[in-house]
């Protein structure tokens, strides 16, 4: 984005002759505007081609007696192939191709429209040389091509007018001099208001660029900033801040929802030890190994890790009841214990190990918010007294007890009863 705005920078600092985008930014503008683009030409295209054959009219009056000749011209040539024009820019094709079909038809009606002029022995055909600046107006002005194209076409057009024009034996040469000129301004002044129409809609359009982009990346300098803000640096989680932020609001949507919400706070094991052990670097380490594997054992879509501070973690769980957040807490505390990080630092473990409090309520208006991390901190507290390296399920605020609940699930007896039952 940042290459891209530097881009259009530079390209509204251009030579004022220079319609042309850089590569990037051309690419882009195409890509932008090819939709309104092509269907701006088949509006424009049917409708010139509409105009172009009810002039059968005014071949009737002019040269009654090769009206075969004129119907056969409009509605034998230039229908099909203004029509076959049209249909390849609806089916979509690449801009220079787009671009160079308008530019070739509008040659193409000049060439049938000189020859139609020049099959009449009429003394009124001269007359049709005065419409010829139509052409032009209608290929520069009313398709508004490309200006590289528009030039051509112009170009091509005077070229093929001269040659039909210049032997043409039932005129003098006073009209043909006319003819040149007034063509030849036709040309001149189409020509300038083509360049500014198209000069006016790339400016335009560089300016809605410049300011598109320049709100995109203060959006994402927003998100970046409000993302560091909320992320704990060291381990990648969510910090304190974020889990405030996010607690009052999931507390929330489970009173307007009905459902319960669950909460795990996590405390690595003798974790002083370690430090004073192998030191801060290795302690940061280990920090870092176990706020991932966390995350291995949550629903990404719904649950938030959170380093609430120092080697203690939060995961707040909504939708989860007491059964489903036990056995999450149960498979992180083994999938820690199963990383074997060596802990030589204490007695009674030789790897990490980490104790979880599980709290479980359904939140209402009476209850605070605070009340489940206090459950979920009652709980770790009880599992350290009980020896560590176990999960003990807090109590209910419904009369309820989260470990009577537990135990009314199947595949959890004895999960939070005594050390032996519960140490790993």
């Amino acid at each position: 984005m940042k290459e891209t705005l530097s881009a259009v920078e530079a390209d509204l600092s251009r030579p004022w002759y220079r319609l042309r985008f850089s590569s990037a930014v051309e690419a882009r503008f195409e890509a932008d505007t090819a939709t309104r683009r092509s269907r701006h030409l088949l509006i424009a295209g049917i409708v010139a081609l509409v105009i172009y054959n009810l002039y059968i009219f005014n071949d009737s009056v002019i040269r009654p007696e090769s009206l075969l000749i004129s119907a056969g011209i409009r509605f034998g040539l230039m229908t099909p192939l203004g029509l076959a024009a049209l249909y390849v820019i609806y089916r979509g094709i690449s801009p220079t191709l787009r671009e160079a079909t308008m530019a070739a038809t509008i040659v193409i009606a000049m060439l049938l429209s000189s020859a139609n002029f020049y099959l009449s022995d009429s003394p009124h055909s001269f007359l049709d040389t005065f419409s010829f600046g139509l052409i032009l107006l209608v290929g520069n002005i009313v398709l508004s091509l490309r200006f590289g194209f528009a030039l051509a076409s112009s170009l091509l057009c005077a070229v093929i007018m001269t040659s039909f024009v210049i032997p043409y034996a039932h005129t003098d040469n006073a009209v043909k001099i006319n003819t040149l000129v007034v063509f030849t301004s036709s040309a001149i002044f189409t020509l300038l208001a083509n360049y500014r129409l198209e000069a006016s809609e790339r400016q335009a359009y560089l300016l809605l660029l410049r300011e598109r982009l320049g709100n995109e990346a203060t959006l994402q300098s927003n998100q970046v900033l409000t993302k560091i803000s909320t992320t704990d640096p060291l381990t990648g989680v969510a910090n304190r801040r974020h889990l405030d932020e996010v607690m009052t609001q999931r507390w929330h949507e489970a009173i307007a929802e009905r459902t319960m919400l669950g909460m795990l706070v996590l405390d690595i094991d003798c974790f002083k030890n370690y430090n004073d052990r192998y030191g801060h670097l290795e302690g940061d380490a280990c920090l870092r190994r176990v706020a991932q594997e966390i995350q291995h054992h949550v629903r990404h879509e719904l649950d938030l890790v959170v380093r609430y501070g120092g080697e203690e973690f939060v995961v707040l769980m909504p939708n989860a009841s007491a059964s489903s957040a036990f056995q999450a807490a149960e498979r992180i505390r083994q999938g820690i214990e199963a990383l074997a990080i060596p802990n030589a630092g204490v007695s009674h473990s030789p790897v990490v190990t980490i104790s979880i409090g599980v709290a479980v309520t359904r939140p209402n208006t009476a209850l605070p918010p605070s009340l489940l991390l206090l459950q979920a901190d009652e709980a770790l507290y009880q599992a350290k007294r009980e020896g560590r390296n176990r999960c003990v399920l807090a109590q209910l605020q419904e009369g309820q007890s989260s470990a009577q609940a537990h135990r009314d699930t199947p595949h959890a007896t004895g999960l939070a009863s005594s050390d032996g039952e519960t140490k790993r």
